[in-house]
């Protein structure tokens, strides 16, 4: 058995079946469970074991056992698994109570007038025991109950009787029907001892019986033991696919006829069990989920903005820790709301920063049911508040007209930007059409884009696109560039953006919760995967800052500088401190002029792309008496990694130390950030109340 990154245990489906040589380790489960009755039919020896054995003929089973032998997704008193209401059902619905007898080689006794039973469940436990043996389902067809409204009358029998009532208006569609008006049945009353006592008995069926084997595609024989229950919600919680996850039961029971389900069952208890964990109705389980945090956790907040009618429109949360982290990280932001939709139509929305390995980290989330500037603006408004009062100071977020109205209201300071990723890749759906978008247009507008290193040079080459491609009617390229100052790089480089403007990094702010949320999550299985996501995100941290402390990255030159980044710098961050270094052999830098103390040099860096190789021109400015250096490239402004072409200048000027102001803070890791001090409240499972019971 394996187990997963969260800790949990789940089967691997490659594993033997009860093999000597791989013995399965049910260590989780050790002290309370014994082998499934399908694998061992010996009698338990431990009085806890959960599973009962199957009572000899003479016995009548007692209300407890026939209570723990009805198979349920939840727990059912006898009385209410015998309202009339709630026995009158197709064996083609859904499992929602039944019971089993495990051991076919028990046989019981034929009914008979005169039996006498202690309680309405003995004889309901009975009864579905001998159908079992004889291979039909069994249904409870009528009670009757006094005025106190206690059952006196009863009539339990084969699941076949009555006649076929269609509800389905399409006549031309029929359902299929498993009812033949069969007779067979028992009557019963309750007598004045208290006893229940069989007053006629039909056993003659009016059709063909299946064999005890088959009864497990029968409703009222299948049972979705609690041990498969367990398994099936653990492997769930861990990520595992359905399929796998009862098919890991397969194994483990020795093959699909020693099972009393299907997988259709376990997909309907594990639709409940994501239910109960969170309660009923969403906004509720919201709520219920909130509070629990809260208590866990002083700095926990949350809002829930209400419609009109009280409905739930709008949500905003972040924990103690998201919190924290903003004091470090909080300075460059991206928002997005193009990811994630669940049922409900509630666009996932997180606020995501980047720590100090460039990881991915959540400074807050929304779920909202509209996209508009005034949902936008609540949310913003919800965040800036949690965050006490503290903007960003940039944020990216994709190209939304709403989004960006809201941001000019609520953060009239921070930079705001454009992803630029969600831009670019917008290209073939709206220029894919013209002729030459492949033989020329392409690569031209991306040269345009990346090689120019002024907002000058950009609007020279990008007029120089247009025109050379007739594009002055394409109303989408006009309306990008009356928003350029949203998205060209040229002009943003002035801004931090902690290299969260790149491609990889929206992919990466996208992957933030694949494989535990989903387009098809709802509002109710939601939370229990977000702290799943999240605890995983604090675990990859926790392993990396280790790694770094404990990880050597060796220099892969003599330069002292790069040991001055080795020393200080995140294993992460370090290696790409050590790209710009490898680029040096393809940088020649030269003098250029001279005012004061300010030295101008032109680098020439070769540039290899998909077919060729380009040699593109910077210009670094270099001050003798400050020991500074600035490129036209900007990688430090803007990433907070020196360039390739500002290292080649003070590898030329032979400086062995950069001063501290190129040695940022954000990327050490030989400072103790208190934020991974505070206790979130997805730290621990233990103290919530679904994980006791697991």
């Amino acid at each position: 058995m394996g187990e997963n990154e969260d800790g949990m245990h789940h089967f691997d489906i490659n594993m033997p079946y009860n093999s000597p040589s791989t013995p399965i380790d049910y260590s989780p489960f050790s002290d309370l469970f014994e082998m499934p009755p399908y694998m061992s039919y010996s009698p338990s020896s431990n009085p806890d074991d959960f599973r009962q054995e199957v009572p000899p003929t003479s016995t009548v089973p007692t209300g407890s056992t026939f209570e723990q032998n009805l198979g349920s997704t939840s727990r059912m008193t006898a009385e209410s698994c015998l309202d009339a209401n709630d026995m009158v059902f197709d064996i083609n619905e859904d499992l929602e109570g039944t019971t089993v007898v495990e051991n076919d080689e028990v046989r019981v006794e034929a009914p008979r007038s005169g039996m006498e039973f202690d309680s309405m469940a003995d004889l309901t436990a009975y009864y579905k025991q001998y159908a079992k043996q004889e291979g039909f389902g069994v249904r409870k067809q009528r009670t009757r109950k006094d005025d106190e409204g206690r059952a006196v009358y009863v009539t339990v029998g084969c699941a076949r009787g009555g006649k076929y009532n269609p509800t389905n208006n399409n006549i031309s569609k029929p359902r299929p029907t498993t009812r033949t008006d069969c007779k067979a049945r028992v009557n019963a009353t309750l007598s004045k001892n208290d006893k229940w006592v069989f007053t006629t008995v039909e056993n003659v069926h009016n059709h063909i019986t299946v064999s005890p084997k088959k009864t497990r595609f029968l409703r009222s024989h299948k049972h979705l033991d609690e041990y498969s229950q367990r398994i099936l919600d653990l492997n769930d919680r861990a990520g595992i696919r359905m399929n796998k996850n009862f098919y890991s039961l397969v194994v483990d029971a020795g093959g699909f006829e020693n099972l009393q389900f299907q997988e259709k069952d376990c997909r309907n208890f594990i639709d409940k069990a994501r239910h109960l964990r969170l309660g009923k109705g969403g906004g509720e389980a919201l709520n219920q989920y909130f509070q629990r945090m809260r208590d866990r956790n002083d700095g926990f907040v949350s809002n829930m903005d209400l419609d009109d009618e009280g409905r739930l429109r709008n949500v905003f949360w972040a924990d103690a820790r998201s919190r924290a982290a903003y004091e470090y990280f909080g300075d460059v932001v991206t928002f997005d709301t193009t990811y994630l939709t669940n049922r409900y139509g509630m666009p996932f929305a997180p606020f995501v920063g980047v720590n100090h390995h460039g990881q991915s980290i959540l400074l807050g989330a929304g779920l909202l049911s509209n996209e508009d500037t005034e949902t936008f603006v609540w949310l913003f408004r919800m965040w800036l508040d949690c965050m006490n009062g503290r903007a960003p100071k940039a944020m990216i977020t994709d190209q939304d007209r709403a989004m960006k109205s809201a941001i000019a209201l609520v953060f009239p300071e921070t930079r705001h930007r454009y992803c630029l990723w969600h831009i670019m890749r917008k290209l073939p759906e709206k220029l894919g059409s013209h002729a030459q978008f492949n033989a020329g247009l392409k690569t031209d507008l991306q040269t345009a884009l990346y090689d120019s290193h002024t907002s000058g040079e950009f609007e020279e080459s990008w007029g120089h696109v247009i025109a050379k491609y007739d594009l002055h009617e394409n109303k989408w390229l006009q309306s990008l560039y009356e928003e350029r100052s949203f998205w060209v790089p040229a002009y943003l480089k002035s801004v931090f953006w902690a290299g969260m403007s790149t491609t990889q990094r929206s992919e990466s702010m996208n992957a933030f919760f694949d494989g535990y949320v989903h387009s098809g999550t709802t509002l109710k299985e939601f939370v229990d995967q977000f702290d799943n996501a999240l605890r995983k995100k604090v675990e990859l941290e926790t392993m990396a800052d280790f790694n770094s402390n404990n990880q050597t990255i060796p220099c892969v030159s003599h330069f002292n500088i790069e040991k001055q980044f080795q020393r200080l710098y995140t294993n992460a961050k370090f290696k790409e401190v050590q790209r710009e270094l490898l680029g040096l052999m393809c940088c020649n830098c030269s003098l250029v002029s001279t005012e004061g103390c300010i030295l101008k040099y032109q680098v020439f860096d070769e540039i290899s792309t998909d077919d060729h190789i380009k040699t593109l021109n910077f210009c670094v400015y270099y001050n003798e008496e400050e020991v500074e250096v600035k490129c036209t490239c900007a990688l430090f402004q803007m990433r907070g990694i020196l360039c390739r072409h500002a290292l080649r200048v003070c590898q030329f000027k032979k400086i062995n130390v950069l001063p501290d102001v190129y040695v940022l803070d954000r990327w050490r890791k030989d400072l103790k950030r208190t934020y991974t001090l505070v206790r979130s409240s997805y730290d621990d499972q233990r103290d919530r109340t679904d994980a006791q019971n697991y």
